[in-house]
């Protein structure tokens, strides 16, 4: 039987999140310094990397939809003991993403400058973000597959091994961001565009790297089923628990693209400093980050095994050390505001507001990452429908709305201070809804 179904909860979670701290950090680093080295070029240059960020982030997680598909169905499959499922399941899954990464590359190609003159760019910074995003479309099949195989090899519970293949992507894109953005180490100086063609570059390598992993240690890998008839019905099944947590994921990066529209009234400045921002927090939450990848794997295989004891007690584990985490990072972002915000700019402005958004927003970081949890437990119990909804009333009903009346009454204070309310009110519906959910299932395995 898996480890992750007859381990004790707590040293199970440790033992899966432990791992993927190094590799969260890396990966965290790896936008960071991303950011850190295309700011060398400018405050424009900046502006530009982040107006990228949410299209990036958008494409990003619906890409993560389909891995949480495969994360949840896989994952079920090996707490029932059927490794055969499972390594078909994979086979099917990562077809699915070589047509969905074909399909986004064409779609992103013709529409770069619509699209990031809606959110806000032009002139210079629009024709610097339409040079880095037409690379990065370019390489959208490798990103995609990347990350659905990194899915397949979580659901496993083998987190050392993607943690080392996160550590190693990003070395190897700070060498070439370093290369190719300045032209050093004899590599050609290519500006923005160098540092688009450094994470195709890095994340190829950690491709070629999962996909060795997946087919010939772990042997999950069942190339033989590739028949048209069973793979349209496993890209039925990975659809209908993925896509539903993908439009969730999509609506992020939405109202952050609605944001940054909101936040770019207030000039290039503010939407670097904004940018920034989100790097900044992706690598503080880096902690409570690695818990979160392994939750979804943890609960999908217990349901599996019909455990609902044990997933009831990660839920409660895992939503009390977000709250007492983020107390924790908040009050270190106060007392350290002003000096990170200098790392990445010299820019009193862009520090000024830095600065204003980290004192405003990082009371709510911890029931933030309380919704994330209660969205992965619904997704690991197979109601991923019910998570998705969870995301439509944090970003429709809450964050959108708060952020456009605060920029009203206060405003660009007043868009932070709606995020602030939106992590708050969010987090806490979350505990509720998916306390819920999990009676209800526990009521009909023991019905049954």
């Amino acid at each position: 039987m898996s480890k992750l179904v007859d381990q004790p909860v707590p040293k199970t979670i440790v033992r899966m999140a432990v791992p993927m701290l190094a590799g969260t950090f890396a990966m965290n680093m790896y936008h960071l310094t991303n950011a850190w080295f295309v700011s060398r070029l400018g405050t424009d240059s900046l502006a530009a990397i982040s107006f990228t960020f949410p299209v990036v982030m958008l494409l990003m997680f619906v890409s993560r939809g389909l891995g949480s598909g495969s994360i949840t169905l896989i994952a079920h499959a090996l707490g029932a003991e059927d490794r055969a499922r499972a390594a078909r399941l994979a086979a099917h899954a990562l077809a699915l993403a070589v047509i969905f990464a074909m399909l986004l590359t064409a779609a992103g190609m013709l529409t770069i400058r619509p699209v990031f003159s809606k959110l806000g760019a032009s002139g210079a910074v629009l024709d610097t973000t339409a040079v880095y995003m037409r690379i990065w479309y370019a390489g959208a099949v490798i990103m995609v597959l990347q990350i659905v195989t990194a899915d397949i090899i979580i659901s496993t519970g083998r987190t050392k091994l993607i943690s080392a293949l996160m550590v190693c992507s990003t070395g190897v894109n700070v060498v070439f961001d370093f290369g190719l953005i300045f032209g050093n180490f004899g590599m050609p100086k290519m500006g923005i565009a160098g540092a688009a063609v450094a994470t195709i570059i890095a994340q190829g390598a950690t491709l070629a790297c999962a996909l060795y992993i997946l087919a010939f240690r772990l042997r999950l890998l069942d190339l033989s089923s590739l028949r048209l008839g069973l793979m349209v019905k496993s890209w039925g099944r990975i659809l209908a628990l993925g896509m539903p947590g993908a439009l969730g994921l999509m609506l992020t990066p939405a109202a952050a693209a609605i944001i940054t529209r909101l936040v770019a009234r207030y000039g290039n400045a503010a939407v670097a400093a904004s940018g920034v921002a989100g790097r900044i927090e992706m690598f503080a939450f880096m902690i409570p980050m690695t818990v979160g990848i392994s939750l979804m794997p943890f609960v999908a295989q217990n349901y599996g095994a019909r455990r609902m004891d044990r997933i009831r007690q990660v839920r409660k584990l895992a939503m009390s050390f977000a709250v007492l985490y983020g107390i924790f990072i908040g009050a270190m972002f106060i007392v350290f505001a002003d000096p990170m915000a200098r790392v990445f700019s010299d820019e009193q402005a862009v520090v000024d507001v830095l600065k204003s958004y980290i004192y405003i927003t990082c009371a709510g970081y911890g029931l933030l990452e309380v919704h994330r949890y209660a969205g992965f437990c619904m997704t690991g119990v197979q109601e991923p429908l019910q998570a998705s909804v969870l995301d439509i009333i944090r970003i429709l009903v809450l964050l959108i709305p708060l952020s456009m009346l605060g920029g009203e009454l206060l405003e660009l204070n007043g868009i932070f201070w709606g995020r602030l309310a939106t992590d708050l009110l969010a987090g806490s519906i979350g505990i509720f809804w998916s306390g819920r959910i999990l009676l209800r299932k526990e009521r009909r395995l023991a019905a049954a």
